[in-house]
């Protein structure tokens, strides 16, 4: 059967959501052969393979990469200045020195141009332990490697990779510009742009960047430009994506400013670059002239997984310190451990980090084993680790009380600090529309060319007519590669799988082409995919807890933890299911009109209103932030201010 393209199949979607489609599907390319993971839950199937066994890296590398974290624990305990960092809101550049010494920020980069050569899940393995201590570092880190260094290191020409991954895995710092004042998540929204000049030689870049990490502190950037492309087939000319390396020494950069201060992550530099007429040498092109979107994306893919990390580590430390706080802490003469408000939270706090750990090594698995279609692995990682990881550290807060909301005991550092993870690397409200979207495609493309040719295609009609009209529900998936003694974990998890792909089903032919904009029912739908992957991916760790004989302390709090995220699970994902057909979207919608009208009655000039807004009638009659009591940082780059102090 045929194939129908998504965007073109579509009647009655509106201009800019029909333009939303048809940008989003060239950004993310074709359909890639084999679908992933997650693809195959909305089709109904279980891709076994992909998540049992539980996947490890080599006794060699875990080895190296165990004395990597005995070396950060010793400097952790002895060294790190955590709360010097979050009250001066500035890493010092002698401990970003450190971390170059004990190789932490070469980590990825390969042996031969002067890095730890480390897989993903190593890396990984190190992000969460800086995450336990400091977030602003872990932050650093991952902006550092995953789409600093990566970006040469996964797309580089080797005169590129022997020019720069050596002065980046040891010495200093690298930054990617990609967000703008009006870009965040939409991609394609850039308007910095570069074009060649006109002897063929230079991409000449201008416009702005925002939110670059360390941009003032880097030695160089991988900066995303639009760029026109004239397809030599049709002779139409479109706005395509280059990445470029731009180091700040260049004619025309401007770091107009290095910091704001922020809620949280206060040791790292989010910098705003300027591009006025750069010149940037042709050869400076990283992976191909058009692909820049693609190098993005595939960096994000490790990116989204080093978010997951720090948060898997900031959720474990605060469960930690709250079992401590609810075993000690007396009101009515008795541990306030014993009351049942207080063994829910921990209870959730223990099953969130359980599961958060077995998807993040599951995810970082995929990658190191480089398998095919795993964009959706990623940012389901990221979605859930950021999501739970928060509520890990709310959750000790609360049971710490007066004193967890005190700077000296860390875990309101923990709360600051993990608060920007739902943001960050794709607002987890889109990124919800993203899962749902993306992951069913092909499904949706499916039933479209069912519904247009269904005598073409008289077998697959009847299927589908059978499911949908009659409903008679396909089999659940069989899973098999499982120790005997999870086998109702597994059977609840192909239950799970079955009812979910049917209603999917039954919402494209219920909403049909309203699906597609309903955010609402698509981030319900979303959730349940999560909340099945997490489930997947819980049983999968516990099996292999189970082979390799952990001991039995071990054991009994691991099983315990997986008891309760397999039924706290089961309970959102039946809410979720209920909330498909029996919800408030409707009286929520009115409300939320009647919001915006009453939104039309409040002053401009009494609010912040975002500076690059397209309502021109709006733009600059905002309430003026207040700056001047907040610690702030001027611009210009302190890399080549080191660079000038060296040489006199």
């Amino acid at each position: 059967m045929s194939k129908p393209d998504l965007a073109s199949q579509l009647k009655n979607v509106s201009k800019k959501d029909l333009k939303q489609i048809e940008n989003a599907q060239e950004m993310l390319g074709p359909d890639p052969e084999t679908m992933g993971f997650i693809k195959n839950i909305y089709w109904g199937n279980f891709r076994e393979n992909m998540i049992f066994p539980y996947p490890e890296e080599s006794a060699e590398e875990r080895a190296r990469c165990d004395k990597l974290l005995e070396e950060l624990d010793a400097y952790f305990l002895n060294e790190h200045p955590s709360v010097e960092i979050d009250q001066n809101q500035e890493i010092p550049e002698w401990v970003i020195k450190r971390y170059f010494e004990m190789g932490v920020f070469g980590m990825i980069v390969p042996k031969k141009y002067g890095g730890q050569g480390f897989g993903v899940t190593s890396y990984n393995r190190v992000l969460e332990r800086i995450g336990r201590s400091c977030g602003s570092s872990a932050v650093m880190a991952s902006a550092h490697l995953s789409i600093g260094c990566n970006a040469v290191t996964l797309f580089g020409t080797e005169e590129q990779k022997q020019l720069w991954l050596p002065k980046i895995a040891n010495e200093a710092l690298s930054a990617f510009c990609l967000s703008e004042p009006n870009v965040g998540c939409d991609a394609q929204g850039q308007d910095t742009t570069c074009e060649l000049s006109e002897c063929g030689k230079y991409y000449i870049i201008n416009g702005e960047k925002k939110w670059a990490t360390s941009a003032a502190q880097s030695c160089m950037f991988t900066v995303m430009a639009k760029y026109k492309m004239t397809d030599p087939k049709t002779g139409k000319t479109k706005d395509r994506f280059n990445a470029l390396i731009v180091s700040p020494d260049m004619e025309g950069v401007d770091i107009f400013s290095r910091n704001r201060a922020k809620c949280g992550i206060r040791g790292t530099w989010q910098g705003r670059v300027r591009f006025t007429n750069v010149k940037v040498p042709r050869e400076n092109l990283l992976h191909k002239e058009g692909k820049g979107i693609v190098l993005a994306l595939t960096c994000l893919n490790w990116g989204r997984c080093t978010l997951a990390a720090g948060m898997v580590g900031a959720g474990a430390a605060a469960y930690e310190q709250a079992i401590k706080w609810a075993q000690y802490r007396y009101q009515f003469d008795r541990p306030i451990g014993e009351f049942e408000l207080t063994k829910e939270r921990l209870a959730r706090m223990g099953s969130f980090v359980w599961a958060m750990d077995a998807m993040l090594y599951v995810t970082t698995g995929m990658v190191d084993r480089d398998d095919e279609d795993i964009m959706l692995e990623t940012a389901v990682c990221k979605v859930f680790c950021s999501e739970y990881g928060f509520r890990c550290t709310n959750e000790a807060m609360q049971i710490m009380g007066g004193e967890g909301y005190m700077a000296e005991n860390e875990v309101e550092r923990l709360w600051r600090d993990s608060r920007i993870n739902p943001i960050v690397e794709g607002a987890n409200e889109v990124m919800h529309s993203f899962v749902f979207a993306y992951g069913s495609k092909q499904l949706g493309e499916f039933m479209l060319g069912v519904k247009s040719a269904p005598m073409k295609n008289l077998g697959a009609a009847m299927k589908i007519g059978m499911e949908l009209f009659l409903g008679i529900r396909r089999s659940a998936p069989k899973i098999t590669n499982v120790d005997s003694s999870l086998s109702t974990h597994v059977q609840m998890l192909s239950n799970h799988i079955r009812e979910f792909s049917h209603q999917v089903k039954l919402m494209f032919k219920e909403k049909e082409e309203a699906l597609i904009t309903n955010q609402t029912t698509q981030y319900r739908l979303s959730w349940i995919s999560i909340w099945i992957h997490a489930m997947a991916c819980s049983i999968s760790k516990m099996d292999m807890n189970i082979r390799k004989g952990v001991g039995e302390k071990q054991l009994a709090h691991d099983r315990a933890m997986l008891d309760y995220i397999m039924s706290y699970g089961t309970y959102k994902i039946n809410g979720w299911l209920r909330a498909l057909r029996e919800n408030p979207d409707a009286t929520m919608l009115k409300a939320a009109e009647k919001a915006l009208e009453f939104g039309e009655s409040l002053p401009n000039a009494d609010y912040y209103i975002p500076e690059s807004t397209p309502d021109m009638n709006a733009r600059g009659k905002g309430k003026v932030c207040d700056q001047e009591s907040l610690k702030q940082f001027g611009g210009g780059s302190v890399f080549i201010q080191q660079e000038e102090t060296a040489t006199h």
